[in-house]
């Protein structure tokens, strides 16, 4: 097992340039688009992730079996893009995937008309999937929308390419709602005009249009830094490759840090991102992140490494993602002496939120040793606690997956990593 020690080097002052790479959110939706338009059109900044580049040899492949390793949108898309598609395939993944759910798509696929079974468990993958030549001769249905918007998008991207289009009702409280606004956003791009009103979206039969696109950066990528500047004693760091319009939800890390002691400030090529060395932390930092769990683990570690007290809601779809991202939080930041616990049903009897406390500040003599359960962003949402003291990391190279140059970047700012 390869495991990383990193160490800032000279004082915790971060100054310097990083160039993001484009975001695979964006990315994974624009490929599945091109493969839908029939037309090919240039991609500029495409994501380097691994699940990106994956995706998009899974699109031109013809294999009979396409394994989608441990990536989760890319499975998701995958299966609704095959259902329409001719011919017989079987989708795959690892172990992990295996475990992740896909029944609420599986199910709204098959009222679509698709033939889709299930090769193991019942609601898991593999999935077989078609051929179907009754697909998309119903063009109404509804779908759980609390458990993960990739089900939503993969469903939006689909529907102009269907006979009748789609009217789709979305149940439940909404998750991560940008994600889907992102989805609508982009398919407005290439020519595709859709009508969200309450909990209802309808898309009519249309054609896509091939347009050349360019990726905007990741502001999930972005995180990591903004928690860097946060726990430094001054930062004056420029991110390139970001807009201040963008269709990202994750773009709302520029408010949550600004409560945080860091400020934004926009110009030609990105974002500059500034602390003076006399902000002071709040006492307290409360945040919604169902529009945004991709951002939680970040924020956990910045408030760990400030002291700042957490009080967070809207973490319900971590426990799906590449691994149970709460389990995880709870056991790493316990190594330096942070708690992350659930608040009793009791507290938000009023709502129907459920809430989490987090407290502590983290200190450690030994520098800890964080595992990242095959989740690449938990390597990278701990690495900036190597400003308070030196890390280790397990498994590094688990950011590939979404960003393979973190290593690299994170050590033109001062960090030596062996």
């Amino acid at each position: 097992m390869t495991v990383y020690s990193i160490a800032k080097t000279g004082s915790r002052k971060i100054e310097g340039r990083i160039a993001l790479a484009g975001s695979k959110s964006i990315s994974n939706r624009v490929l599945i688009i091109r493969a839908l338009c029939g037309t090919a059109f240039p991609i500029d900044r495409l994501a380097n992730a691994r699940d990106t580049e994956l995706l998009d040899q899974l699109l031109r492949s013809d294999a009979p079996v396409r394994d989608a390793g441990a990536a989760g949108t890319t499975f998701r898309f995958l299966t609704a893009y095959l259902s329409a598609q001719p011919g017989e395939q079987l989708l795959t993944g690892t172990e992990r995937m295996k475990q992740r759910p896909i029944g609420p798509l599986v199910d709204a696929l098959r009222q679509l008309g698709a033939r889709i079974h299930y090769v193991e468990r019942e609601g898991y993958p593999p999935l077989r999937i078609g051929p179907s030549d009754a697909f998309g001769l119903v063009n109404e249905l509804s779908i759980s929308a609390d458990t993960s918007s990739q089900y939503v998008t993969a469903l939006l991207l689909l529907a102009p390419t269907l006979p009748s289009g789609l009217r789709l009702h979305l149940e439940g409280r909404i998750v991560s709602r940008p994600y889907i606004a992102m989805t609508l956003n982009l398919m407005q791009y290439f020519g595709v005009t859709a009508r969200w009103e309450n909990n209802h979206i309808e898309i009519a039969p249309q054609n896509y249009q091939p347009r050349p696109f360019t990726v905007e950066a990741d502001w999930s990528a972005a995180s990591y830094y903004y928690s860097l500047a946060a726990l430094s004693d001054s930062a004056d760091l420029q991110l390139d490759g970001l807009f201040a319009d963008s269709v990202q939800g994750d773009a709302v890390i520029v408010a949550m840090y600004r409560s945080l002691g860091v400020e934004s400030t926009f110009n030609d090529t990105g974002v500059r991102l500034q602390k003076k060395a006399d902000a002071v932390p709040p006492g307290l930092f409360e945040w919604d992140f169902l529009e945004c769990p991709d951002v939680a683990q970040t924020l956990a570690v910045t408030c760990a490494g400030l002291g700042v007290q957490g009080l967070f809601t809207g973490l319900e779809t971590l426990r799906i993602k590449e691994t149970d991202r709460i389990a995880a939080l709870q056991t790493e930041l316990r190594k330096t002496g942070v708690s992350l616990a659930a608040l009793p049903a009791r507290f938000s009897k009023k709502s129907d939120k459920a809430y989490f406390i987090q407290q502590g500040k983290a200190t450690w003599e030994e520098a800890p040793e964080f595992a990242t359960y095959e989740d690449h962003r938990m390597a990278m949402a701990f690495a900036p606690f190597a400003l308070l003291g030196p890390v280790r990391v397990a498994e590094p190279e688990v950011v590939a997956k979404s960003y393979p140059l973190f290593w690299q970047d994170l050590a033109t700012l001062g960090f030596a990593i062996d």
